[in-house]
């Protein structure tokens, strides 16, 4: 009896350990990591980025410090990670499309490319909107237009240079011209539409509880498809434009990080996309499930996706 009890336990504790996540037993950092996020507070990735540290946390035990660090949809962070010496502990938060596009407009002045990073994971794949509030005298983005050339030009805010982009093939296409004003992330472009600074802007989720208040309304979808939630609307190419973005949330870290490292994160990561608190704040922040592509898968997409900026931003 004694000896059929120890088996038992021995087979528990056999299947406790194999059940464990290897990231808890085969590594950990010697000191905080560090999730820098490449936009500002208060926006959808550093919502899902400060959610993805705590549950990292919970079940790893790890000490995770988020930072914000904005500036050129994600760049300026991606550029003072690929400077920064090796240490196994930074991570970057960023969305590609952003970066892609730099590296196809101007990559001879970054020190970065797609080769600077180990990658680690993505988390979600957004559905950005052109919006505008309520009483905006457009609903459209052919209404839009029509207005600034009334008006003569007419401000929008964004928070990255692929809507720059956008907005210049918009110009370039119809003759309209546009005051654009950048923002820090999407919270910022939702203070400038509603405090009447902007007529429209770029959201990537920040949007959502204003269009369930009714205070703000969608114009054009700016993915290659229509928005999931707001299927009556056209896209920039169903009005005319020849331009999309397919932004997805990812993370990296400096070439050249420990293997070990780079295991034990990734797989942290990908255990807290599973989680239901995680799901939850990635349905609020892009209205879908979460997407993680794994290491090699998320490499593969930054490859395709700069191939495919190539054709839609090169100069």
């Amino acid at each position: 009896m004694k000896l059929t009890t120890k088996l038992m336990a021995l087979a528990t504790s056999a299947v406790m350990a194999l059940a464990s996540p290897a990231f808890a037993e085969d590594w950990a950092p010697d000191g905080p990591l560090t999730i820098q996020i490449g936009f500002g507070a208060g926006g959808s990735t550093d919502t899902m980025g400060r959610v993805l540290a705590e549950v990292m946390k919970k079940n790893t035990g790890w000490n995770i410090v988020v930072e914000n660090k904005p500036g050129g949809g994600g760049v300026a962070m991606f550029t003072g990670l690929s400077q920064r010496p090796v240490d196994n502990k930074t991570i970057g938060m960023g969305v590609s499309i952003p970066v892609l596009v730099q590296l196809v407009q101007r990559g001879d002045q970054l020190p970065f490319d797609t080769d600077s990073f180990d990658y680690l994971g993505t988390v979600a794949k957004a559905e950005l909107a052109l919006v505008a509030s309520k009483d905006a005298p457009f609903d459209d983005l052919e209404g839009m237009i029509a207005y600034a050339k009334e008006q003569g030009s007419l401000p929008v805010a964004t928070m990255a240079p692929p809507q720059v982009l956008m907005m210049n093939q918009t110009k370039s296409t119809t003759g309209a011209d546009f005051n654009l004003v950048t923002a820090d992330g999407g919270a910022e472009v939702m203070k400038l539409i509603l405090g009447g600074q902007v007529m429209a802007g770029f959201g990537s989720g920040e949007h959502y509880p204003y269009l369930e208040s009714g205070d703000m309304k969608v114009i054009a979808g700016a993915n290659q498809s229509r928005l999931s939630y707001a299927p009556d609307v056209k896209t920039f190419i169903e009005s005319g434009v020849n331009a999309y973005v397919d932004p997805i949330f990812f993370l990296a870290m400096r070439a050249g990080t420990d293997p070990a490292a780079i295991e034990a994160i990734s797989s942290a990561i990908d255990e807290a996309t599973k989680a239901p608190e995680f799901a939850k704040i990635v349905q609020n922040a892009v209205k879908g499930d979460p997407i993680n592509m794994g290491t090699d898968g998320t490499k593969q997409m930054m490859v395709d996706g700069l191939a495919n900026a190539k054709i839609l931003f090169a100069k």
